[in-house]
């Protein structure tokens, strides 16, 4: 068995959070889960269809791994990725990391892992290894998932290996603190600033205040599009609200992001954006929960009072960016 000492396997509700904050602090750096969301400049929405899904993917935050590399540029740490096609060297590249006494991150489709009770594709899932033995890799998780688990080597070469959407090759990676790291606190404004901009002016119809405002003339549509609308609905308001793809968590991450940073820098638009991303995580906790009433009950019309409230949250997103953007 080889186990890296020092790591202090602490679930948070983010996958990627989590991974980042065992890097982080085995690095001696600890930041709460909202900063690093904050940092990272996670925050995003995107209204993803494809011909092949039952109904379309929304999405609460930016694609996988841009938090990461965010967060690193911003604080100028050093962020090591390694990707293969080969499932021996894959092994190879983690298993060296853990034998140096270090964690590594590992992105990968948690269909495979043995701790998922949910069984549902999805490649932009991310944990960190601290561990393995003859049969198990030793992981951090989200707390949802249970914080410190196992999986069987086998389970995790499959997970990492696995193609599709929102897939890496076999992705592992490692960060380390600079001699005289940049200190956070310096770097609030920008990311603000950044996640802002992106929000307001974003390339396509798809993403930031314009997705949410196609998801609300979309969503009352579903109730048609899905073959079996119990399944799908319910299973989309599943992943929305305790998956976290674009249910209320990141929206609370943000909110209390926003908190930390008025109560630290002060200012009329770092409250106003707080207030109104208090007021958005509840609405979108509650869409989530329509779209599921929709698919238990046999009643579009959820559907349709899921699209007004999507509507509203259009207008209170982008009226907070606004105000965050003129920092």
């Amino acid at each position: 068995m080889t186990i890296v000492t020092g790591v202090e396997p602490r679930g948070l509700h983010h996958c990627e959070t989590t991974a980042l904050g065992v890097l982080l602090r085995h690095e001696g750096l600890d930041l709460p889960e909202p900063l690093m969301f904050g940092l990272g400049s996670g925050l995003s929405f995107v209204y993803w269809d494809a011909k092949a899904m039952p109904v379309p993917f929304l999405g609460g935050r930016v694609k996988p791994f841009e938090l990461t590399r965010s967060l690193a540029g911003r604080l100028g740490l050093t962020l090591a990725v390694q990707e293969t096609t080969s499932r021996r060297r894959a092994w190879e590249n983690v298993a060296a990391v853990i034998d140096g006494g270090r964690p590594a991150g590992l992105q990968l489709d948690c269909y495979h892992l043995d701790y998922f009770t949910s069984k549902v594709h999805f490649g932009g899932h991310v944990v960190a290894m601290y561990g393995y033995d003859d049969r198990d890799a030793y992981l951090v998780d989200t707390a949802q998932q249970g914080g410190a688990v196992r999986t069987s080597l086998g389970s995790l070469a499959a997970a990492r290996a696995e193609r599709g959407p929102m897939t890496a090759r076999n992705r592992s990676f490692t960060i380390t603190l600079p001699p005289h790291p940049v200190a956070w606190q310096e770097r609030l404004v920008p990311a603000i600033r950044e996640t802002a901009a992106a929000f307001l002016s974003p390339p396509i119809a798809n993403l930031g205040h314009r997705g949410i405002a196609k998801a609300a003339a979309k969503v009352p549509g579903w109730w048609e599009r899905a073959q079996d609308p119990r399944r799908d609905l319910t299973q989309a308001a599943l992943l929305m609200e305790q998956g976290g793809t674009g249910g209320g968590l990141f929206r609370a991450l943000y909110r209390d992001f926003l908190a930390a940073c008025a109560e630290l820098l002060g200012g009329e638009e770092l409250r106003t954006g707080h207030r109104l991303y208090a007021e958005a995580a509840g609405l979108w906790t509650d869409v989530a929960a329509l779209i599921g009433k929709a698919g238990e009950s046999g009643d579009p019309g959820h559907l349709e009072e899921a699209g007004r409230i999507l509507r509203d949250l259009a207008r209170i997103e982008r009226e907070a960016m606004e105000a965050l953007v003129r920092l």
